[in-house]
């Protein structure tokens, strides 16, 4: 798609130079029915270049190879990786996106979604999901595994909130309801 290269050229250009660091781009399925947005790349996802191939990717991978969805696209909410210095290495280490980085990449987003043209966007974790209800108290525990509609310039599609893959790692009773909000969200792609 002739649109979305272009798109993806300005947001590489632009925010590299605005922020010396790699830009990670969307990748996948530029006409997919279902696109998944995350938070930020990390530190795995930056020396790759892609989005989603750390060990959050993999519990994603699972979970899609599971239920069989296949053509998706996938990207983030910023597409830089956020770091600070280590308090205890020095070395940097991830951090949630600041307001700088949130108005920098939002826009692109909404831009990126709007080409593709998705039935579902799936937000996964509260960074997407507050970025795209424009609702910074928004929280995933509030309102996953619904969909809600949801539109840009007069596109609809279905806003899907689902738990940041990384949350199953870190708590691990989280898992039943990941795998549980994916299986519905079979449904919003059939209803979508």
């Amino acid at each position: 798609m002739e649109k979305l290269s272009i798109l993806n050229n300005r947001i590489k250009t632009l925010g590299e130079e605005r922020f010396n660091k790699r830009v990670v781009l969307g990748n996948g399925n530029e006409n997919a029915d279902i696109v998944l947005v995350g938070e930020a790349p990390g530190a795995e996802e930056e020396k790759q270049g892609l989005p989603f191939v750390g060990m959050a990717g993999g519990i994603l991978k699972d979970l899609t190879d599971r239920l069989e969805l296949k053509g998706l696209y996938i990207t983030n909410t910023v597409k830089i990786r956020p770091t600070k210095p280590s308090p205890k290495t020095g070395k940097p280490v991830n951090r949630p996106p600041n307001r700088e980085e949130l108005d920098f990449f939002i826009p692109f987003l909404f831009e990126e979604i709007e080409l593709i043209s998705p039935k579902v966007v799936v937000t996964l974790g509260n960074t997407p999901l507050r970025a795209f209800m424009q609702n910074n108290k928004a929280v995933i525990g509030d309102c996953h595994g619904r969909g809600l509609p949801f539109g840009i310039n007069g596109k609809k599609f279905t806003l899907y909130p689902m738990y940041h893959p990384a949350s199953v790692i870190y708590n691990r009773s989280l898992e039943a309801v990941f795998i549980k909000d994916g299986e519905n969200l079979l449904n919003e792609r059939i209803n979508g």
